[in-house]
């Protein structure tokens, strides 16, 4: 007899993946009704064919995220449901024993697996869609190289953590959640220290932004912002792909501007000051630590309550896995969490764009005029080919920064 907790569970990877379909069915019929002519809105920044390639851009990629949504729901349900989870902890286990460092080792053969599932998906999508639009740099050679090093890191840093936390069930006994909770938390705060100078190199060359007006215009904004970076550096994104980005990453001496070569190639040196003056903005109002601390205290949740499921029966009895069995118990929190994450998602999604409306609000102070701002926000949708009118919906499970129209309006008038 199938347990209730199962059915359960299969229940919920029905309603997520029922949702999403829904969700891109409703945002693809949004965006073809105003397909045939360019919103009024829009005509003043926008040609009638990049406005098809856009629309075009984003059928293309909800077409490629309902064929992902159905293969994750169904390669969840296989895993879940197919005896895979069970065959794979009985080969481990006989061969390994029940060490801790066994159970980091099915831990990690399932994420290996899923990953590996994935990957043509992945390949799609970087090199037919991205490829199709004109985005994609990027070469077979380097796409893989990529996931090569990412799975070296993967042994490197996640392997370990994953034995440490399962270790924390025998070190701390019943309270064993905290521990393994600060742990994580540590091992978070280290990476964000370490990856700007040890991680982001091994896929990324940095290099520092040439002598120059557009130096010194950036440095002056950083002095009048009192924001201080320890240097302003260019990253190579266009071996990869032709979008665009800029980031500020690290603490104190450590931080660094990051402006990707493509988004100095389509902006002036007035947007680009703009953006970067956005960029500060989020470190000025504390975004960055309120939203590390939330992630903390969303970690901390989910760590009491995967200590919960893990001494009742039923949270293994319908996975065929064996009760009270640590790795059992983080694979099946780990595989199930999403189910219910999923439907908090407008929350985080309202809240970061409650951030960058702040963050916008602040680079207009800094520039002392909105034209520059709407001006780069303009190009970037236009470079990128973001979708101009989501469904108000859809964009509020899926869009962590508000539309081009909702910045616009919330920066207000500029000529």
């Amino acid at each position: 007899m199938t347990h209730w907790f199962a059915l359960l569970a299969a229940g919920l990877i029905v309603a997520r993946l029922a949702a999403k379909l829904w969700l891109d069915a409703l945002n693809r019929r949004h965006v073809q009704a105003l397909a045939d002519a360019i919103p009024e809105e829009f005509s003043a920044f926008i040609d009638a064919e990049t406005y098809r390639r856009t629309t075009a851009y984003t059928l293309a990629k909800s077409r490629l995220h309902q064929a992902d949504a159905t293969w994750g729901a169904i390669l969840l349900g296989a895993v879940l449901f197919s005896g895979f989870l069970p065959a794979l902890f009985s080969l481990i286990t006989s061969r390994l024993g029940r060490a801790d460092w066994a159970g980091a080792v099915f831990l990690f053969a399932t994420g290996l697996a899923l990953s590996l599932l994935n990957l043509p998906l992945d390949w799609y999508a970087e090199f037919r869609l991205e490829q199709r639009f004109g985005f994609n740099t990027t070469t077979p050679g380097l796409w893989w190289s990529d996931r090569g090093k990412g799975l070296l890191l993967a042994l490197v840093l996640g392997f370990p953590l994953l034995w440490v936390v399962l270790k924390t069930f025998a070190w701390a006994g019943p309270g064993w959640w905290l521990l393994a909770w600060g742990i994580l938390l540590g091992f978070q705060l280290l990476m964000a220290v370490l990856a700007p100078i040890l991680i982001m190199p091994l896929f990324n060359k940095f290099s520092p932004l040439p002598a120059g007006s557009l130096r010194d215009r950036l440095l002056r904004l950083a002095r009048r912002t009192q924001f201080r970076a320890g240097d302003i550096q260019l990253m190579d994104g266009s071996k990869r792909s032709r979008h665009s980005n800029a980031f500020f990453t690290g603490f104190g001496a450590f931080r660094k501007i990051v402006l990707f070569d493509t988004l100095v190639a389509q902006l002036t040196e007035p947007e680009l000051e703009a953006v970067l003056a956005h960029e500060i903005g989020h470190y000025k109002r504390r975004h960055i630590p309120k939203m590390l601390a939330a992630s903390a205290l969303s970690s901390l949740l989910g760590f009491y309550v995967l200590s919960v499921l893990a001494r009742q029966h039923w949270f293994y009895a319908g996975f065929g896995l064996p009760p009270a069995e640590p790795a059992a118990a983080l694979v099946l929190f780990g595989l199930l969490a999403g189910l219910a994450a999923f439907w908090l998602s407008p929350l985080s999604r309202y809240w970061s764009r409650r951030y960058e409306y702040q963050a916008d609000a602040f680079a207009r102070q800094a520039m002392g005029e909105p034209h520059s701002l709407k001006s780069a926000l303009r190009k970037l949708n236009r470079e990128n080919l973001t979708n101009l009118t989501p469904h108000p919906l859809y964009s509020g499970f899926y869009y962590s920064h508000p539309t081009l129209l909702e910045r616009e309006r919330a920066l207000g008038a500029s000529t």
